[in-house]
This record gives C-alpha cells, sequence and structure tokens, in this order.
C-alpha cells in the first residue's frame, strides 16, 4: 500500500494543545512540510514567544527557543546575526506581533534581517481569555469589547501586511488563510517560498495566516471557518503585499 499522506518529520509525534477547531496545527504542519522539503530541519532554529503556541517547542523538531512576549523578532535577530548559515524563524500571534512586539516586528523588517515570520491573526487574544486584539475586528464581541469593538473608542484593527509593505526593507509580505483546502494550498506555498527568500539569502519576509479561533469567538469549528471566509477576509485581502524580487524581475522584463 502506498503512502499518500504522512505526517511532516519536523513535527514531532506530541499531542497538540490547541482547543478543538484551531487551526494553528495546520499551519504547524505547513511549517514543517516546508522546512521538510527544503531539507533544512538540522541548521533551522524556531523561536516562540507567549502566547497559544508558546509551547511549539515540544511540536517542532527542530531546535527552539523562548522568548519573552513580543521580542521574537529582536530574538531572532541576534540568533541570525551570531549564526548566519542558519535558518531563523519566528512563530507569533497577533496579540504579540501587533501590540507589545510592534516595535521589534517593524525594525527587524525595515532593516531586512533574514529572518522568516509566521503570523498568526485570529483577531483575538487566544491563549490569555479572548481579549480585543490590535487584529480585532469593528464591532467584534470579545472579553473586553462586549458591546463589540468601537473604532471610535479603540481605534480600527492593524492591518500589518498593508502597513510593513510601505516599508523599504522587506523582501517579501504575504497574507493567507487555512480555511479551506485551496486557501491552505496557497498558504503552504508562500510558507515554503518565505523559507526559500532566507536560504536565498534576500532577507525579510511575513507570512500573514488568517487562523480560526472557535473557543474564544463562541463559535463551532464549522461556523468559525465560515467567519473567516464571511468576515475576516474581506476585511483582511489575501495576496502578495510585497516581493521585491519578483518586482525586480517585472521591471527587468520590461
Amino acid at each position: 500500500m502506498s503512502i499518500v499522506f504522512d505526517k511532516p518529520h519536523a513535527l514531532t509525534d506530541a499531542p497538540l494543545h490547541y482547543c478543538p477547531g484551531c487551526t494553528h496545527g495546520i499551519i504547524h504542519r505547513l511549517v514543517a512540510k516546508a522546512i521538510d522539503d527544503l531539507d533544512i530541519e538540522g541548521s533551522t532554529v524556531g523561536v516562540a514567544p507567549v502566547g497559544c503556541a508558546v509551547m511549539a517547542y515540544n511540536y517542532f523538531a527542530c531546535d527552539m527557543v523562548e522568548a519573552a512576549h513580543g521580542r521574537a523578532p529582536a530574538v531572532a535577530t541576534g540568533l541570525k546575526r551570531a549564526m548566519p548559515d542558519n535558518i531563523i524563524f519566528t512563530y507569533q500571534g497577533d496579540g504579540d506581533l501587533a501590540s507589545i512586539g510592534m516595535a521589534e516586528t517593524v525594525h527587524a523588517a525595515t532593516r531586512n534581517e533574514n529572518i522568516t515570520v509566521i503570523f498568526v491573526n485570529n483577531a483575538i487574544y487566544g491563549m490569555t481569555g479572548g481579549q480585543m486584539a490590535p487584529t480585532s475586528l469593528p464591532g467584534q464581541v470579545t472579553q473586553t469589547s462586549p458591546y463589540g469593538r468601537d473604532v471610535k473608542l479603540c481605534g480600527y484593527p492593524i492591518k500589518i501586511c498593508e502597513l510593513l509593505s510601505r516599508l523599504d526593507g522587506p523582501e517579501y509580505i504575504e497574507r493567507v488563510a487555512v480555511n479551506n483546502v485551496k486557501n491552505i494550498k496557497a498558504a503552504e506555498k508562500a510558507i515554503k517560498k518565505a523559507f526559500e527568500n532566507q536560504i536565498n539569502k534576500k532577507g525579510f519576509s511575513l507570512i500573514e495566516v488568517i487562523s480560526s479561533c472557535p473557543t474564544n469567538w463562541g463559535m463551532t469549528p464549522e461556523k468559525a471557518l465560515s467567519w473567516i471566509e464571511e468576515n475576516m477576509i474581506p476585511y483582511y485581502p489575501l495576496g502578495v503585499y510585497k516581493d521585491r524580487s519578483a518586482e525586480k524581475k517585472e521591471g527587468e522584463q520590461q
């Protein structure tokens, strides 16, 4: 009997601690598959800060480093500069990356640090109980916005891909989702390209992954996937926001 689907070697056998229906597991698999496909497990170091993925060291077979809340890009910068031949990636949630870690994110991007950032956007603080996050949608009900996010009081959600793509530094910025098979395939391709960019010394790549949080959204897993399609993707459009290599190639052809 031939094997048509198997667990990536870079993913351990440890049972995931995530809530039922959470799509962190899908994203973990895509990251691990990229590591397998590129045969870089032995030289890869992941950085996980505080958040739902704080125990990522249990799930990835490569070396992992814990960072303080929001500081993963700074830790990754130090690792990459100390070990330039290693592949360094961060795995961060929206509360971590877009709030307490915003400065680290922006400055690592503008310096075009040769690291890979996997940014999971589920529009809420997941691990700490469902508070409003920098990415929570206008009108979204959370533990700290029980009447819905009021943009007059709290401002508008931060669109990370749009923000970072305006900087001169970053090499590659793309937003993907994991709510259906088509989008998962596109996410797989984007994550692999982000690692390839680092291998080829092109610089900073960030992949934003629109993800679900059924528990804190108060939804069934099925409804949460539909909510991504109906609410998150219209506000956070998918696609490539910056690809300097592609832009350069297009310019040369013209």
